[in-house]
């Protein structure tokens, strides 16, 4: 089917919204409602996404992250919402009994206005575009109003990480020549080293071959719209590879933009992580049935550490913190 220039953007956020509906098992669809009820009226949708939802299994930790109209509304104490505001998403960690299963999930809550910024061109770190650019789920959306706004805000995200990353590529000819499958690979290394959380070939092979006739569709309807848009000169493209052009300024600018960006993700990688440890207050459990899930290693911890973990329990969680056993404990 040819689309013409106008419709790339309507094609793009048409495969969204598909993707975004897709139905999730009983057991998401139920947490993600407990989820959303803490926070009330002030929930414009729940986003299911990450490893959880590439597996499509209930084994593990479900990630959402849930967004609100406004912090003040969601949080009964004040200081959560203030932290929220400065740094966003605060993160939590909730485990819930359903028919006879543990249901466990860490979920982020994010703003509509944060959340838009985040998946935008104005954002200054690649932390929540990188995260919705990847395929996700809409659960408990307030109303078809909501839904858009969801709709948008990934769309963007796709359009974002494309046109930041299309930089990072080898050029030929002041020309970007690339597979899609390069593309995307070579976006996920830069994007979990930006965040300090380097993982083998193999996990972003995978990344990208579990879906990757989705991730060439959306690359191909972004990378047109953005040449339509003058962020590129020129995005050609050939089977499943593309030729783009930038000019030179632009190439240059581009690649000093990401520089800054990523120093500075790694920066709030530090931050994000002492927020959570907050954020997490009930955060032994998690932090032992995550211990034993990537070890194989079961941790006992006295009656006191279990009383005082801030206290008492650091000289056996911090070793591991360091040889990265629980480095997704705020992904």
């Amino acid at each position: 089917m040819t689309t013409t220039t106008s419709s790339y953007i309507e094609s793009l956020q048409a495969h969204v919204a598909q993707e975004l509906r897709t139905p999730v098992s009983p057991e998401i669809e139920w947490l993600a409602h407990e989820i959303a009820a803490i926070y009330g009226e002030t929930v414009l949708g729940v986003m299911f996404y990450g490893s959880s939802l590439r597996a499509d299994s209930a084994d593990g930790v479900f990630d959402f992250w849930v967004v609100v109209d406004d912090y003040r509304d969601a949080y009964a104490k004040n200081w959560l919402a203030r932290i929220n505001q400065i740094i966003p998403p605060n993160v939590f960690y909730i485990e819930r009994e359903h028919q006879g299963q543990t249901l466990r999930s860490k979920y982020g809550v994010i703003s509509r206005q944060a959340f838009e910024t985040g998946t935008s061109f104005a954002a200054w770190h690649p932390y929540v575009w990188a995260r919705f650019a990847q395929p996700a789920r809409t659960v408990a959306c307030r109303d078809e109003a909501a839904q858009q706004v969801l709709v948008a805000a990934v769309a963007n995200a796709i359009l974002t990480m494309i046109g930041r990353l299309v930089c990072i590529l080898p050029e030929r000819d002041d020309e970007f020549r690339f597979s899609l499958a390069a593309f995307w690979q070579e976006a996920f290394r830069r994007i979990y080293d930006s965040e300090r959380r380097p993982q083998s070939d193999e996990i972003i092979s995978a990344l990208y071959s579990v879906d990757q006739e989705r991730y060439n569709a959306v690359a191909s309807f972004a990378l047109q719209q953005l040449a339509s848009d003058g962020h590129f000169a020129k995005a050609a493209p050939q089977a499943r590879s593309f030729r783009v052009a930038m000019s030179k300024s632009g190439r240059r600018q581009s690649r000093l933009r990401w520089r800054v960006m990523r120093s500075f993700a790694r920066s709030l990688r530090l931050i994000r992580l002492a927020k959570t440890a907050i954020t997490i207050q009930d955060w032994v459990p998690y932090v032992l049935w995550k211990i034993e899930r990537h070890t194989g290693r079961r941790i006992e911890l006295s009656e006191r550490q279990q009383r005082h973990p801030w206290i008492f329990a650091w000289p056996i969680i911090l070793p591991l913190l360091f040889r990265r056993n629980l480095r997704s404990f705020e992904e």
